[in-house]
């Protein structure tokens, strides 16, 4: 399910800034996180100079084995202008500026499966989702959590196999 809200009164500010607290949990700790609340992410929308996006094929859960956007977690006590700092250095191989970035909005992604591919409970995000055009040679991308990556068109996207629904959201009005 993918559901996409209006965002008008919400103010997402880029500019406020607070160390983060290292608040690593135990994967079983997390799993318990996980299983009783969302989580708050950050997805990337990059364009390329020909306007096409930036698709990783996610070897992870939840979304394993299909083509998505780059994003990460927002950590506890990060900001929102750290942590788009940190999950781009962490996805795309250098660290660029929310400043630099334009809000799509707030969207909301359910998964029923989790990191640990165990379980029976889901996945829940309430993700903030940025545009950001770049040049592409600046990109050192990771392959921990994506095998392969790719450039995809607004139009090619619409014929491509195992785009993920919550991207393809990102593709039918946001870009």
């Amino acid at each position: 399910m993918v559901t996409s809200f209006l965002t008008p009164f919400i103010v997402l500010n880029c500019h406020l800034n607070m160390d983060a607290k290292d608040r690593q949990l135990s994967p079983a700790d997390f799993a318990e996180v996980v299983k009783r609340t969302p989580l708050v992410s950050i997805d990337l929308i990059v364009l390329n100079g020909n306007d096409e996006v930036l698709l990783g094929f996610r070897s992870n859960e939840p979304a394993a084995d299909s083509w998505f956007v780059p994003g990460g977690r927002i950590a506890k006590d990060e900001r929102i202008s750290q942590a788009f700092g940190r999950i781009t250095e962490n996805e795309l191989g250098v660290a660029l500026k929310c400043e630099d970035a334009q809000f799509a909005g707030v969207f909301e992604h359910l998964y029923p499966t989790n990191f640990t591919r165990k379980g029976n409970f889901g996945t829940h995000y309430v993700v903030l989702a940025y545009k950001i055009k770049i040049d592409e040679d600046i990109l050192n991308l990771p392959t921990d959590q994506h095998s392969q990556y790719k450039w995809v068109s607004g139009e090619a996207a619409k014929n491509e196999k195992n785009i993920h629904p919550n991207t393809m959201a990102y593709f039918e009005g946001y870009i």
